[in-house]
């Protein structure tokens, strides 16, 4: 396993497993139980995806070392204010059974923004989070949140995937010391990704499969990735990785098929708030 050190000292894993769309209870327990036994120590849930308490109980079946995992949660904009962000930070740690997360961050850059931070910076200083970060905030959402409080976030989980590469964003985190990771690796299966001409190319010069290209193209730009799946061979397979290095020449025809193509929404649009507020109260 790879790992990244982050702005505050705490080492994060590269390489996770994200459940969200993972519905099922008994579903979600076995395949966090598989992923942790094939490698994965970093694995990625959410308060909106209703699946805290089975990931919790794999976390505990799993007889690894609650030290050697990493765990990450985030709140959702229901609660997204300082007295929300701590009833809903104090369930999220009950449902996973747990003494700490390891990164809790702020879901959508929808509602009180600066109040959930605060009550974020303040349950980082008490130990019950060891990295606060957010998801989904474009530079300006970042550099205001940042400029106006006290802790810089330590990881921004933004949108990123070979049609949608953000180079200027990618730089602009990193310059302020911020890690970036990545939901939507394989592009949520949209414009053929796992077919791609350019990527199978690749793939069959590695002997590997497109989805290992493209989570191997993430680590290499030093961003953390998240993978899913209910398919316990395809979960070893995404975890498959390390034992193959991309040439310089296959980053760059990698860059070739970048489309500046969000297959969600960008976040900083009014359209996408309006749109957010509208699943207040709801999970996925």
């Amino acid at each position: 396993m790879n790992y990244t050190t982050l702005n505050n000292g705490v080492k994060m894993p590269m390489v996770g497993f994200g459940v969200f769309q993972i519905r099922d209870d008994e579903t979600t327990q076995k395949v966090v139980e598989e992923a942790i036994k094939v490698g994965y120590r970093l694995i990625d849930t959410a308060q909106s995806y209703g699946n805290e308490e089975a990931v919790g109980k794999a976390i505990k079946s799993s007889g690894v070392p609650r030290e050697d995992l990493f765990i990450t949660s985030k709140l959702w904009i229901s609660d997204m204010s300082y007295e929300g962000a701590k009833k809903a930070f104090a369930e999220s740690l009950s449902k996973l059974d747990l003494d700490y997360i390891d990164l809790y961050l702020l879901h959508q850059p929808v509602g009180d923004t600066f109040g959930a931070w605060k009550a974020l910076e303040e349950l980082y200083k008490e130990g019950k989070i060891r990295s606060i970060g957010v998801s989904n905030f474009k530079p300006d959402q970042i550099a205001n949140l940042s400029l106006f409080n006290e802790i810089t976030p330590a990881v921004n989980q933004i949108e990123l995937h070979v049609f949608h590469q953000k180079e200027a964003e990618v730089a602009y985190l990193a310059e302020k010391g911020i890690q970036t990771e990545s939901w939507g690796a394989f592009a949520e299966a949209k414009f053929d990704v796992f077919t791609n001409p350019v990527l199978m190319e690749i793939a069959a010069k590695h002997g590997k499969t497109t989805a290992q290209v493209m989570l191997r193209w993430q680590l290499q730009r030093g961003i953390v990735s998240l993978s899913k799946s209910a398919t316990l061979e395809r979960i070893r397979q995404n975890f498959d990785i390390f034992n193959f290095e991309l040439t310089e020449a296959d980053m760059e025809e990698i860059a070739t098929i970048n489309k500046d193509a969000t297959v969600f929404a960008e976040h900083n649009e009014a359209s996408t708030v309006e749109l957010l507020a509208g699943f207040i109260g709801k999970t996925f």
